[in-house]
């Protein structure tokens, strides 16, 4: 229970369903942060507090984990190694492979736990020999993008109680069941850590290096603090003009040089083809050399035809039907069957 409407409403509804619910807050990260109102900001103790006051409001038990040392060893570590190789990460994908579902799931059933539940927006249909994902029935909320890496053994033992919910009706919900939080905003930025300036963050451990900017054409056209701060597609940031807005097009990490764009439609701004490693398949029915499939490289882009083929034995690529726009080395590109089910995922190289 994060302390957002979404987590509380699946507690409600565990609990009306008859399970015996037991709420758990993880506190990951405690460092005090520099947000976008540049105050200093401890997220997790307002999220305790509201998790708190859910509970008591539900009658339920409320444990703190903390996975502070783990979360910053294999996500925020990860984070900064990622930057400063010239790729872009994602910490919430990286959280849920190696904190959410492993580490939750070993100390909830050291406690008697029989499932973990999250307020995640995605449908599970159990099915022998394989249960299924598919995309949340709120479209517009849908969270498949960052579950991609989940496993047959994981979801044996999961629940996402509010993926056949609009998120309209997650907050009629919170309001039926009288939750203190049910008009809660909900919240963005970096997971577990909050809407912090990233450049900002990044600085505290990857030192500003400046170098060139140019334009497709091989123009110089400004100088940049560091690669390691910019993605593929970014707009603001760069401090140059020119009849139209300047993209971020590639990074050349060993020459130190930041490449751009001009104009948000140029050629150098779209791929037809991604490659793909770090491959995970939800249904180990689907592991086949070549599938076709509906893909995205970014959260909320919306679906592209792409077939997927198998290059080597732990490498693929996708190859889209119609070029996409903004392809981040380090992102996730995650692919879905017609019916929306949530086929697996990987990490574009």
């Amino acid at each position: 229970m994060s302390g957002g409407v979404d987590s509380s409403v699946a507690a409600a509804l565990l609990k009306k369903q008859g399970y015996e619910v037991t709420g758990v807050f993880m506190k990951n990260w405690t460092q005090p942060v520099e947000t976008y109102s540049k105050k200093k900001y401890l997220c997790w103790i307002d999220e305790r507090r509201d998790a708190m006051r859910v509970a008591a409001k539900l009658g339920i038990p409320l444990l703190t984990f903390d996975f502070e040392k783990e979360y910053r060893k294999l996500v925020v570590d990860y984070l900064f190694r990622e930057y400063k190789a010239g790729r872009t990460p994602n910490p919430d994908i990286q959280c849920n492979k190696l904190i959410k579902f492993p580490l939750f799931w070993k100390r909830a059933k050291k406690l008697g736990a029989d499932f973990i539940a999250t307020g995640h927006y995605i449908r599970l249909r159990r099915k022998i020999p394989n249960s299924r994902l598919f995309i949340a029935k709120d479209t517009a909320k849908d969270q498949s993008y960052f579950l991609w890496p989940l496993t047959q053994n994981q979801l044996k033992y999961c629940l996402f109680p509010i993926g056949d919910y609009l998120k309209s009706e997650v907050r009629q919900m919170a309001k039926k069941f009288g939750l203190p939080n049910a008009f809660k905003k909900a919240t963005s930025g970096i997971c577990f850590i909050g809407e912090v300036k990233l450049r900002e963050f990044l600085k505290k451990k990857i030192k500003e290096k400046p170098g060139k900017i140019i334009t497709t054409e091989g123009k110089i056209v400004g100088r940049h603090p560091g690669i390691f701060y910019f993605t593929i597609g970014q707009r603001h940031g760069l401090e140059i003009s020119g009849k139209k807005p300047y993209y971020v097009a590639a990074k050349d990490v060993k020459n130190n040089v930041l490449i751009v764009a001009e104009g948000e439609n140029h050629p150098a701004l779209y791929r037809k083809e991604v490659e793909l490693t770090n491959i995970n398949f939800i249904n180990p029915t689907y592991q086949i050399f070549k599938l076709k499939v509906l893909a995205r490289v970014r959260y909320r882009q919306p679906l592209a035809e792409a077939q997927l083929i198998k290059v080597e034995p732990h490498k693929f690529k996708l190859v889209f039907n119609t070029a996409q726009k903004f392809v981040a080395p380090g992102q996730s590109a995650v692919f879905y069957g017609k019916s929306g089910e949530l086929l697996g995922g990987g990490i574009i190289s």
